[in-house]
């Protein structure tokens, strides 16, 4: 920045470059606005005083978004627009106490949430937002930061239908194909032209609905009797980018509820998707397209942009406002597939989806939510508050493969999702890229296929082997644009089983490291190399299945280790939806591909999937509480692959544990029944939120003008969820559950523990009967250790198993998961 005539100011990386005439000051900046070292090169201690001086003006004091969590409203749950003003106002004068003006407060303040969720974002200083921490009116503030978001085959592998007949017995006849239940997805909207979200055989809106569909002057679109709603969140996102540049201003792309990305299209058609058929992505995976509840009507919360270019990226506090009004609106089941990095868990009063889901399920809406995609690692996995339904990903029985043939007949299979090309019809010149190398350029790049490191007149006309899979999509597109017949791209070794195929520009494969060293050995072996790719191929029945996916983030919870997360596990692995055409299937810029449905993985993918089916219960059991819907869930899931003989495994082959799956492989079929649930009360969650320290004070803000008194004695581990953890079991530990009978008079079940090897369980009574439906009983489970198990190393310390209850009749097991670490 210009800073007179003889004075320039400008950043050199993280330090400030003062030049003065010939002299130059430099200072490195620590902590902004209050500390510098200076080198200084003949200038008197009083300019540099004066410098500072000019440095430490209110000019450079930082700004930053913040959010202000005051709880909830005292008016109640059918706030009328008087209340939402009132408690609008009272945010403008509750900062303005602070600022000393409310014309001050009330241009600072970006977002007011005044219907449901109380608090407000604001643009505040780090000594404001200090002093509004301490106020007692204050239940947490938090910076205003980004989350990131986290099917023609997918049903018919969870049983819904079979061979394209559904069956009697599947949930979609049971549960009405979710008929009029109304499922809200906060993502980055929807592409309203798609068929999925056709109204055909669509009856009239329900009467309950009180949502909007928000249009725009750019990109005009109308909402039906399937996409009845549509919003969008921008301020925080424009907040945030302005003070990444002061120049900023918002384009019409980022003023409308159309998804100009594709996230949001397709999570929305996964979840609720009308039947479409004669669906495939260029040729592959052929078949109709359907979400979980394909009579759902479907509402449409945008919260998340690409600015500048950038990827997805949602700020907390339109997040926060996504949830407030879809509470208002009146939606069954919220979806929610996205989530902060691991390394940012935080306590669940600073964390918007905690936030937000928390008085959604205060009003009787479900959210469920993804669990991340940052494994294999363990402690990664995010959405940790027990309100939500947390989701991982699986494989299912299907898979794109490619075929790589040798003129010496080897043949390879390969991954791949590629548009027909001509590869396949005869052998073709095989060269590597090192062969390949274009002048100046350097070798490892070359063998990469790094831009500008291979020559186009050495690969035109022929198949070019890459040795690094990453960035395939910009290395199918350079190659294509060479005239390359094909591509074969290999995963390296250490990332082995740990590969994706990609929407590719021509016919690719890739290929597994240790197969590529014989693709290597051929070529090196014989003057004229050459090779065939094969089209994409659709294969079925692929074993074993379901695996988990090596994305998939892991538990335990680093919150709290005494709630398994994640809670479930679904089909996040190439699953085909709708997807919006106003962008690449890469969303490359250079891409100018467009197709309707796209084939896209990740616990994105997943999460919706079990939103789909969770519409199918509230459909069937319109009464039920959130959590009875996600006991079904979890309680009726799998944790055996598909032949029902063999553990689920992991992305390596070895068994794979709660920490993977949570309660297991969901069965939708199964849900629909469950027998028994392990039901919980908002005062539940209160009770919860009393063992984790929270005083009085914040558990009266919720209930207000009723009082909640924390109880004394209530232990942790004896929170009513549908699995149990005890991470640190050195003793003998009993805790209590209680079930609910959801299923036929007079039944009764028994216990039974499997697993657990090392520590003695008894389970008191071992048999529970129930006369009537909705009745309860409790029972206590008792882990004691026994002591001649010889020490295990601290990773291996964890020891799983699971309690079923089962019925006399053998139609129900009520399953959960059991972790125990041995101390």
């Amino acid at each position: 920045m210009s800073n007179g005539r003889n004075r320039l100011i400008e950043p050199v990386q993280d330090r400030v470059l003062i030049r003065i005439s010939s002299r130059e000051l430099l200072l490195e900046e620590k902590i902004p606005g209050l500390y510098f070292k200076s080198e200084t090169m003949g200038v008197s201690n009083l300019y540099v005083l004066v410098l500072f001086s000019l440095l430490l003006t209110p000019t450079f004091a930082a700004k930053k978004s913040y959010i202000v969590y005051l709880g909830t409203h005292s008016h109640g749950k059918n706030p009328t627009a008087d209340d939402i003003n009132r408690a609008r106002n009272h945010h403008h004068n509750f900062l303005g106490s602070f600022f000393g003006s409310v014309k001050k407060a009330r241009d600072s303040i970006s977002c007011s949430y005044g219907q449901h969720i109380n608090g407000f974002a604001a643009i505040l200083e780090e000594e404001h937002a200090q002093q509004l921490a301490k106020h007692p009116e204050v239940l947490s503030i938090f910076l205003d930061e980004g989350r990131k978001v986290q099917t023609t085959r997918s049903w018919d592998f969870l049983g819904l239908e079979k061979d394209n007949v559904i069956p009697q017995n599947s949930a979609w006849n049971k549960g009405r194909f979710g008929e009029d239940v109304i499922i809200g997805v906060i993502d980055s909207g929807v592409w309203p032209e798609s068929k999925s979200f056709s109204d055909e055989g669509m009856g009239p809106v329900p009467l309950r609905w009180r949502g909007i569909c928000q249009n725009d002057t750019h990109y005009g679109f109308q909402c039906n009797r399937k996409l009845i709603g549509m919003r969008y969140y921008n301020q925080g996102q424009i907040e945030h980018a302005r003070a990444q540049n002061s120049s900023f201003y918002p384009t019409p792309e980022h003023s409308t509820a159309r998804d100009l990305d594709g996230h949001g299209t397709h999570a929305a058609s996964t979840a609720v998707g009308n039947f479409v058929a004669n669906v495939s992505v260029f040729g592959n995976g052929y078949g109709t397209a359907k979400g979980g509840s394909p009579r759902a009507r479907l509402a449409s919360y945008k919260s998340c942009w690409n600015v500048n270019g950038q990827p997805l990226d949602c700020r907390d506090s339109d997040i926060l406002s996504a949830f407030d009004d879809a509470i208002h609106d009146g939606v069954d089941v919220l979806s929610v597939s996205l989530g902060e990095p691991s390394h940012k868990n935080t306590e669940y009063f600073k964390d918007a989806i905690a936030i937000g889901s928390f008085h959604a399920m205060m009003h009787g809406i479900l959210v469920v939510a993804a669990a991340g995609n940052e494994g294999p690692k363990p402690d990664t996995v995010v959405n940790l508050a027990p309100w939500l339904l947390t989701v991982g990903a699986s494989t299912m029985d299907r898979e794109f493969t490619s075929y790589v043939t040798l003129g010496d007949e080897q043949i390879f299979k390969g991954k791949s999702i590629a548009a027909k090309g001509v590869a396949t019809q005869t052998l073709y010149s095989l060269i590597t890229g090192d062969n390949a190398r274009a002048t100046n350029a350097a070798l490892y790049d070359s063998l990469e296929c790094n831009p500008g490191a291979t020559d186009p007149k050495k690969i035109n006309g022929k198949i070019l082997l890459c040795m690094n899979h990453t960035h395939g999509i910009d290395k199918s597109q350079l190659a294509a644009q060479a005239g390359a017949a094909g591509l074969i791209l290999v995963n390296p070794k250490q990332l082995e089983n740990e590969s994706l195929p990609l929407p590719y520009h021509l016919p690719t494969s890739l290929v597994e490291f240790d197969d590529a060293q014989s693709i290597i050995a051929y070529n090196n072996s014989i003057k004229n190399p050459v090779a065939s790719v094969s089209d994409v191929k659709t294969e079925f029945n692929t074993k074993p299945s379901p695996q988990m996916a090596f994305f998939s983030s892991r538990g335990p919870s680093t919150i709290n280790p005494n709630i398994i997360k994640p809670d479930i596990t679904a089909p996040g692995v190439e699953i085909i939806a709708a997807y919006s055409e106003a962008v690449a299937p890469s969303k490359r810029p250079s891409d100018d591909r467009r197709i309707p449905f796209n084939a896209c993985f990740g616990t994105s993918m997943s999460t919706p999937h079990i939103s789909g089916i969770a519409g199918l219960l509230k459909t069937l059991h319109p009464d039920w509480s959130p959590a009875a819907i996600k006991s079904a869930i979890m309680t009726t899931a799998t944790t055996t692959d598909h032949t029902g003989k063999n553990p689920i495994t992991d992305y390596d082959g070895l068994k794979a544990t709660p920490f993977e799956y949570g309660a297991g492989h969901v069965n939708p079929n199964s849900a629909m029944n469950p027998g028994l649930v392990y039901d919980l009360s908002f005062y539940d969650y209160l009770s919860y939120i009393c063992s984790r320290g929270y005083n009085q004070s914040i558990i009266n803000n919720f209930t207000t003008p009723e009082i909640h008194s924390c109880p004394k004695s209530f232990s942790i581990l004896d929170f009513n969820y549908p699995t149990i953890a005890i991470p640190d079991l050195t003793e003998s530990v009993t805790i209590t559950r209680r079930v609910k009978n959801v299923g036929t008079h007079n039944s009764s079940y028994e216990a039974n523990v499997e697993g657990v090897d090392g520590v003695s369980v008894v389970v008191e009574p071992n048999n529970l009967s129930f006369s009537e439906y909705g009745e309860e009983r409790t029972f206590k489970v008792t882990f004691t250790p026994e002591r001649n198990v010889e020490p295990k190393p601290k990773a291996e310390k964890y020891i799983f198993g699971k309690l079923i209850w089962s019925d006399s009749d053998g139609l129900h097991h009520v399953s959960s998961s059991i972790a125990l670490q041995l101390l």
